[in-house]
């Protein structure tokens, strides 16, 4: 098998048995960013071929510092790697080199990971279609006229391309469901709280965003969210690290998922979604799983009028300095403008009931998980659309009402900081990708990637199908 197919858990023991070099790693890693990112610009910001050589030859020199000694990876821009920039695809921030690794990075590079660049990413993370006025756009690799998605659309197609092995990504608003989804591999959105942000700004009060793993397996991904995962003693909100990786073997025999398609037609669907979902699903009935139809359990306007509340909310906090900046505001995107504004017009009161209304989903939600072991939605709710449009403004005849309505099908999850795994369900008419979001209760990240586990068993679609590059 070419050293660039192989997984990374695979990869790493290699590497340990020194039946691979890092140095081999890195060299045939920058010649594959060669060949196709011209193509796909999921890298960006590579770094000098001969700094990640020395960098290879020396971890095949040292003792192992983890399991992801010598592996190359590429960070999302969103994220600060010392010594390399962090756009956030913004003008405001372009070409601003990091002093300090973030806490993840940190965590990565503790573990033996060689940081070779950033992904691309939109700006800010606003949106989930990978381009912005720094870096330009991510390709889908199945389709180089299609969008890869985001926000972590650079780290997907990375992993689709055989660039990366394993990706960190973060999800606000499904940008580790929605790429992963249309490149046909997997991403996780941890439990909120299992994977911490930053011990700076405001800590307590905005529960939506959280980093976790990307990958071609989900053993990979439970090996990656066991080093990303831990409480950080400077937050106030976590959990111990998550210990998944042993916990993934075993049946799934008698497991209850239930089955939410289009939400009641709460939620528009493109022909061939619901299909090429419930084809997975029965599928999914060979582990032994007992797939159900499941009833709409919460109004999805109310979900989605408290998610765009405690949203807008979010991100007037975090952009209110550049905003409040006439001459800084004047180079943010039309998304984010709308974004703050939206949120300085809230009152304390528009916020508690937001907040009541995200309350409620979750007590319901509580309970349908006495029912059900995992609930299921397709990852989005139309195929990967072409990469010069700036978003969907219709799906099946409906009119989308702002930038991000049309993945509204992600918000039940993110609103009450559900764990989700994206599942590669197979491909379309047009040989697009599709993918499933597994979703569980609080704390059930374990369970959800065993059934990835078992499902990655029966299908390996990303390697049974890898892209057409």
């Amino acid at each position: 098998m070419d050293i660039l197919e192989r997984e990374a858990l695979d990869l790493s023991a290699a590497l340990a048995a020194r039946e691979v070099s890092a140095a081999e790693l890195m060299e045939a890693t920058l010649a594959r960013i060669a060949a196709v990112n011209g193509a796909v610009n999921a890298i960006v910001s590579l770094r000098d071929g001969e700094a990640l050589m020395a960098e290879a030859r020396a971890a095949d020199a040292a003792p192992r510092q983890g399991w992801l000694h010598g592996i190359p990876i590429a960070i999302k821009d969103l994220a600060n790697a010392e010594g390399l920039p962090t756009s956030m695809g913004s003008p405001v921030f372009a070409g601003q080199v990091a002093a300090r690794d973030d806490l993840l990075v940190a965590r990565l590079r503790r573990a033996g990971a060689l940081i070779i660049g950033k992904t691309n990413t939109p700006e800010f993370g606003l949106g989930s279609h990978t381009f912005n006025p720094v870096h330009g756009a991510t390709r889908n690799p199945y389709d180089l006229t299609r969008s890869a998605g985001g926000s972590s659309g650079g780290a997907a197609a990375a992993l689709a391309a055989r660039m990366l092995c394993v990706a960190d990504g973060s999800d606000m608003m499904g940008s580790l469901r929605n790429p992963a989804g249309w490149n046909n591999v997997y991403g996780m959105r941890p439990t909120w709280g299992l994977v911490p942000g930053e011990p700076e700004g405001e800590m307590f009060l905005h529960q939506l965003a959280t980093a976790g793993p990307m990958a071609r397996s989900p053993a990979d991904l439970a090996a990656l969210l066991d080093v990303m995962s831990g409480a950080d003693p400077r937050q106030p909100h976590g959990f111990d690290q998550a210990d998944c990786l042993p916990r993934i073997g075993g049946s799934v025999g008698g497991l209850k998922l239930g089955w939410l398609g289009d939400w009641g037609g709460a939620f528009p669907m493109a022909e061939g979604i619901i299909a090429s979902s419930e084809a997975a699903l029965e599928q999914m009935g060979g582990l032994g799983c007992d797939v159900m139809a499941a009833p709409p359990p919460f109004a999805a306007e109310a979900i989605w009028e408290s998610w765009i509340t405690l949203r807008s909310f979010a991100v007037a906090g975090s952009l209110s300095a550049l905003y409040d900046d006439p001459a800084r505001r004047a180079l943010l995107k039309e998304a984010a403008i709308w974004e703050v504004a939206r949120g300085y017009r809230f009152d304390a009161m528009t916020i508690q009931r937001a907040s009541m209304q995200r309350s409620d989903w979750f007590r319901k939600a509580a309970a349908l998980f006495e029912t059900f072991d995992a609930l299921v939605l397709p990852s989005a709710q139309l195929w990967p659309f072409a990469v010069e449009e700036v978003h969907p403004e219709q799906i099946a005849g409906r009119e989308m009402d702002s930038y991000h309505r049309w993945m509204q099908v992600v918000t039940p999850a993110s609103l009450i900081g559900l764990p989700v795994v994206n599942l590669p369900a197979g491909f379309g008419a047009e040989g697009l990708p599709a993918g499933l979001q597994m979703i569980g209760p609080r704390g059930s990240d374990a369970l959800l990637l065993r059934l990835a586990a078992r499902w990655h068993e029966m299908t390996d679609w990303p390697q049974r199908r890898p892209p057409p590059l």
